[in-house]
């Protein structure tokens, strides 16, 4: 039996996929023979909605970071068909478009990536804000739902699909400042699991994938002191990379994995161990 990682002929659709793990999701899936939909909030054709989704949002536009456009083009070059798609998976009616569109034009949709999520809510409980409260629940967990809700009949219809949920550290060890963030991606794993239990008789895996400190977009942006810190509690003692986390979302989509449901997969360096 080959051990090789092939994705030839499955059709993924990867939320978030304008930069950062997204970015990386998509090209490593298209890397591994599979068609992509790289689905975003943010395209480059139209940036306009950049200033309602906070600063991490904003500030990639300004930077030149969104390549949602780009990122087709890219795994186009590989020899793999792709659509890039400005989406928000908050809005149950675009991604229901969005899911459409991709079984129209690519046939299926047998792989769904749920990267997109909101980074930049900080603060102790008493200063969290309960609009981005209720704005990151409704990004980072809704958001999953809606997807999987969509993706759901066709993957039973064809008797096999792949769901990978993107968790963090933050939900299975919590967050200081990031109360929003850490309970999202906690009810994320729980979804997971259902969704695990539920696909299970119609060939569905559902599994979560729990990163540690990643050297993304977004931790650049962060305080470098702060950030320094964080990588000295990771056993491995070094950020992570994009990659480390598309390596483990590409096996968990293949048939390599097949057996594997409803786990939270640590891609954290060992963050998580008790290290000094």
């Amino acid at each position: 039996m080959s051990l090789e990682i092939d994705l030839s002929g499955r059709v993924a659709l990867v939320t978030g996929g304008s930069r950062g793990l997204g970015r990386a999701d998509a090209l490593t899936l298209a890397g591994a023979g599979a068609d992509v939909v790289v689905a975003d909030i943010l395209v480059e054709s139209d940036d306009s909605a950049a200033a309602d989704y906070g600063p991490l949002a904003q500030a990639a536009a300004a930077g030149g970071l969104v390549q949602t456009e780009g990122t087709a083009r890219e795994i186009e070059a590989l020899g793999r068909r792709s659509l890039a798609l400005k989406c928000d998976v908050t809005d149950p009616e675009q991604v229901g478009a969005a899911v459409e569109r991709t079984v129209e034009e690519l046939g299926s949709v047998d792989i769904l990536v749920n990267n997109a999520g909101t980074l930049d809510h900080l603060g102790q409980i008493e200063n969290q804000v309960p609009e981005l409260w209720e704005r990151d629940l409704r990004v980072n967990l809704t958001g999953a739902f809606n997807c999987s809700r969509a993706v759901w009949p066709h993957m039973k219809e064809r008797g096999w699909g792949r769901i990978v949920n993107m968790a963090s550290v933050a939900g299975t060890l919590g967050g200081f400042g990031q109360a929003s963030y850490s309970t999202t991606k906690a009810g994320l794993i729980g979804l997971t699991k259902t969704l695990a239990l539920e696909g299970a008789r119609h060939g569905i895996t559902a599994n979560a994938i729990v990163p540690g400190i990643i050297g993304t977009e977004a931790f650049h942006f962060g305080n470098p002191e702060m950030n320094e810190r964080m990588v000295k509690r990771t056993a491995l003692r070094r950020a992570g990379e994009p990659d480390d986390i598309a390596n483990a979302i590409a096996f968990l989509c293949s048939d390599l994995a097949g057996y594997i449901t409803g786990i939270e997969l640590n891609v954290s360096g060992g963050i998580e161990l008790f290290t000094f």
